[in-house]
């Protein structure tokens, strides 16, 4: 089994640099390196960046602040990088950078194939588990978190240099399939599939559609919900005989399998989601038994009431029940993982720890990444720790990054008018639509053709439902408001599309005019923003990278395209006479568009060129 490793990814950008200046100097006076940590500064009208260790230590060492500041300047005489370094109120330290100094990062990150990003420094090989979509439904607004979020931590940490597995663990097993089983069975008797005196074969075309499907399955999951003892106890059944290999069943669920997937292939396509393996819980089936038979053998599985359970609670672990009589007893928190039913089938949990088996003989991952609902952390809790507790992993290689909900101007989650659950391939084709009516109203795509004006259309509406999850943080629950997510103003994806097809624009006109991007030279304060935005994508990609965080990727972009604009609006870029001056804004337009693009491909967006 692969040892754990934590990861470490080296930074080149201003701020790292700096810190590490700093805390040197820190070091050289007798203090701790700690110190010297450099942050953005929060005024950047008076500075770049700032330092406010002289404070701590000071106090540590019975000092005076200002005298440790003083000091800790003296060590940065004839720093070319800075402009100037000043000693701010009781002791802070404020770093201006030169004009050269950004000129020159400028020029290293347009010469840069990576753009300033930074590389894992040890490659591990991380599996992202981010589908889990289930047999016999369409995929709701709910599934569009977990696939998006994954998608673009799973293109980021390729990027970054680590060997990535997408993974869409299919929901193909378990009691569901008994309950498809017995429901299809209720209103089709006679077909093969349950006479199990038929020796075959059986037929080759589908008995059902996945509108069946989705007809079938929520009145048999009501059925149970409404405690139909009989109706359970059938379902069981039928999912034990299912496991157990009933050739009719196993015959029945593989159409069940093929309708579906078509169909979620078909969703994950329209929003740019791919999946390396598209393997479901029943290629865990294989490793149950096996390891139902390694979990008794190490004395963790435990009788239950007929069942078969593992304890998982450490001692001490407990949360207070109450009961239905009005009592309260303390039991173990969190609870067993019911491993095997009084029925003898594998449970849910059973075939996730099963999976962790599988994906371990078979990869060997050194990190496996869960990207689920945060209303699964109780069951994600019950697996890692059976499987820690089994030996199948070890203690962090399995983490849960949890996410929030989508949820409705209630603030509970997303529901259609009617109450019903928005479909994502619905919800996709809404986003199309409104975004053809939004480039109509803004008066752009006139000149496209109808072809490039539909992948525009659909460019758009993907970036406002992609980008619209990506800038919250995961674990945020927000407000799912297409009208908003649909503008071409403030922090939306059209709005970063639109950008990147100005810059496009830009550059398309001066090949026009014949003029070319040259040596960037920084001088006016819009360029040295710009700059110090397109030094900070190193810091946002480890950031997410390290915090499975893409929002603050999705900031970062954000914030470069307003950088932009800004630029744009007070640096005339085509006009005037001078012509190194055109030459160095050309350049940075050009890598502004290169960086920008980066960003939104690691997000899973794509500009369109015109609009």
């Amino acid at each position: 089994m692969p040892a754990f490793t934590e990861a470490f990814i080296e930074s080149h950008d201003f701020k790292t640099e700096l810190s590490a200046s700093t805390a040197s100097a820190f070091v050289a006076e007798g203090f701790d390196a700690s110190a010297g940590r450099v942050n953005a500064s929060d005024r950047p009208d008076l500075a770049d960046f700032q330092c406010n260790g002289a404070l701590a230590v000071a106090k540590a060492a019975k000092a005076n602040p200002r005298e440790v500041a003083t000091r800790i300047v003296s060590h940065f005489d004839g720093d070319a990088r800075l402009n100037k370094l000043e000693i701010a109120g009781p002791g802070f330290l404020n770093f201006t950078l030169s004009h050269g100094a950004l000129s020159d990062r400028a020029n290293a990150l347009a010469a840069d194939p990576r753009i300033g990003a930074p590389k894992v420094a040890q490659k591990r090989k991380v599996m992202i588990d981010f589908g889990g979509p289930n047999v016999a439904k369409e995929m709701h607004i709910g599934h569009l978190r977990t696939a998006v979020i994954g998608e673009s931590l799973k293109r980021t940490l390729r990027f970054l240099g680590d060997e990535v597995i997408g993974d869409a663990h299919f929901g193909d097993w378990g009691l569901q399939m008994g309950q498809l089983i017995v429901g299809l069975s209720e209103e089709q008797p006679d077909l093969p599939y349950f006479d199990a005196g038929f020796t075959g074969p059986y037929p080759a075309e589908t008995p059902v559609t996945l509108a069946d499907l989705g007809r079938i399955y929520p009145k048999s999951s009501a059925r149970i919900k409404a405690k139909d003892a009989a109706f359970l106890a059938a379902a069981r059944k039928a999912t034990k005989e299912l496991q157990d290999g009933r050739p009719g069943y196993r015959a029945l669920w593989q159409h069940f399998v093929v309708v579906s997937r078509e169909a979620l292939k078909r969703d994950y396509a329209a929003l740019g989601v791919e999946f390396d393996l598209w393997y479901g819980e029943s290629d865990a089936d294989p490793y149950v038994e096996p390891m139902i038979a390694d979990l008794k053998a190490k004395g963790l599985l435990v009788e239950d009431n007929g069942a078969q359970v593992v304890h998982v609670a450490r001692p001490g672990e407990t949360r207070k029940k109450k009961l239905d009589d009005g009592s309260v007893v303390e039991v173990p928190s969190p609870p067993p993982l019911l491993a095997v039913s009084s029925e003898g089938s594998a449970m849910y949990g059973t075939t996730d720890v099963a999976t962790i088996v599988q994906r371990q003989k078979e990869f060997g991952p050194d990190l496996s990444l869960y990207i689920v609902d945060q209303r699964q952390a109780e069951h994600f809790e019950q697996v890692f720790r059976t499987a820690y507790l089994a030996g199948y992993a070890q203690e962090r290689q399995l983490e849960h990054a949890a996410n929030g909900t989508v949820n409705g101007p209630d603030g509970t989650p997303f529901k259609t008018r009617d109450g019903g659950t928005l479909k994502l391939g619905d919800l996709i084709s809404q986003a199309v639509e409104k975004a053809n009516a939004r480039l109509h109203e803004a008066g752009l795509g006139e000149g496209l053709s109808e072809a490039a004006f539909a992948d525009t259309a659909h460019k758009v509406a993907v970036a406002a439902l992609k980008f619209a999850e990506l800038s919250n943080h995961r674990l945020t629950n927000y407000i799912f408001d297409l009208d908003r997510f649909m503008s071409f103003e403030g922090k939306t994806g059209p709005y970063l599309l639109y950008q990147a097809v100005r810059m496009k624009s830009i550059l398309r006109k001066a090949g026009e005019q014949g003029l070319a991007a040259g040596l960037i030279t920084v001088t006016e304060p819009a360029e040295r923003e710009l700059v110090l935005l397109l030094d900070g994508f190193d810091n946002a990609l480890k950031e997410t990278y390290l915090k499975r965080a893409p929002n603050i990727l999705a900031d970062h972009v954000y914030r470069l395209a307003q950088g932009f604009s800004k630029f744009y609006a007070n640096c005339p870029v085509l006009v005037g006479e001078d012509a190194a001056l055109k030459a160095s804004r050309l350049g940075l337009v050009s890598l502004i568009l290169r960086q920008l693009e980066l960003g939104l491909d690691l997000m899973g967006l794509s500009a369109p060129e015109q609009m």
